[in-house]
C-alpha cells in the first residue's frame, strides 16, 4: 500500500492529485500545517519535517515533482507519462519541473512574507516582487496554452498536475486574478478533471478528520 503524508493545500497535493488520476489505492496520513512544528513525531518519518512524504515498500520521496514522475512511470503505461521515444519528452520533463521550481518557489515567499511570519517580519515588498517574478514566468505557460489545451504531447500528462498545482497554489495567494486568458482558461480545464475533483474532495475529508483528532482542538462550549 502506497503511504501518502499530505498537508491541505501543500506541494503534496500534486502526489494526491496523480494517485487520483491513475486510481490507485493508497492511505493518506494527514498532517497539521506545519508538520515540524505541530506534529513533531513525523520527524522521526522525514527529518526534513516536510510534506510530501511517500512510502511504497522501500521508496521514500519527498520531492513532489519527481513523486508524480515516479507514480506515473512506476505505475504505468499510462498517458500521464510521457516516454522517452515520444517528441515531447523533453517537453514533458522540462514542463514537469517548471511547476515546482520556477512557478511554486517565488509563490512560497509570497506566502512566507505575507501569511506565515510573524507581523514584525511580514514584508509586502518582498512578497509583491516574488508575486512579479511569479507571473512573469507564467508567460511560459499562456504561451503553451493558448494553442492548446494541455502542456505537452496532446494529452493530459503528470506535467499538467505539477504546473495545475503551482496555479491552484496561485489561486490560494489572490494571484489567479492576474492570470492571462489562456492560463485562466486552462486553469478552469484542469478543475474539472474528475481525478483532480476527487483529490479536492478526498483533501477536504481528512482535513476536517484531523481537525475532529486533534488534542487541542477546543470544544463546542470553550472559548
Amino acid at each position: 500500500m502506497i503511504i501518502l503524508y499530505h498537508c491541505a493545500a501543500a506541494r503534496s497535493f500534486r502526489a494526491l492529485w496523480t494517485l487520483e488520476e491513475l486510481e490507485l489505492p493508497y492511505d493518506l496520513k494527514m498532517l497539521p500545517f506545519p508538520p515540524r512544528v505541530l506534529a513533531k513525531e513525523y520527524l522521526a518519518l522525514n527529518p526534513l519535517g516536510t510534506v510530501p512524504l511517500l512510502l511504497d515498500g522501500e521508496v521514500r520521496m519527498t520531492e513532489s515533482a519527481a513523486i508524480a514522475q515516479y507514480l506515473v512511470t512506476r505505475y504505468g503505461p499510462t498517458p500521464l507519462a510521457v516516454g522517452v521515444e515520444e517528441p515531447d519528452y523533453g517537453a514533458f520533463l522540462n514542463w514537469l519541473h517548471f511547476g515546482e521550481a520556477t512557478l511554486t518557489f517565488p509563490q512560497t515567499l509570497v506566502l512566507r512574507y505575507t501569511e506565515l511570519e510573524p507581523e514584525a517580519r511580514r514584508s509586502p515588498q518582498v512578497a509583491a516582487d516574488y508575486a512579479k517574478w511569479f507571473l512573469g514566468r507564467l508567460r511560459g505557460v499562456e504561451a503553451a496554452v493558448i494553442q492548446s489545451d494541455t502542456l505537452c504531447a496532446g494529452r493530459f500528462t503528470a506535467a499538467d498536475i505539477s504546473v495545475g498545482y503551482a496555479l491552484l497554489l496561485a489561486d490560494s495567494l489572490g494571484l489567479s486574478r492576474d492570470f492571462g486568458p489562456g492560463v485562466a482558461a486552462y486553469w478552469q480545464r484542469l478543475q474539472m478533471r474528475d481525478g483532480f475533483r476527487r483529490a479536492i474532495e478526498t483533501e477536504n475529508r481528512a482535513a476536517i478528520g484531523l481537525v475532529r483528532a486533534l488534542p487541542w482542538r477546543a470544544s463546542p462550549s470553550s472559548h
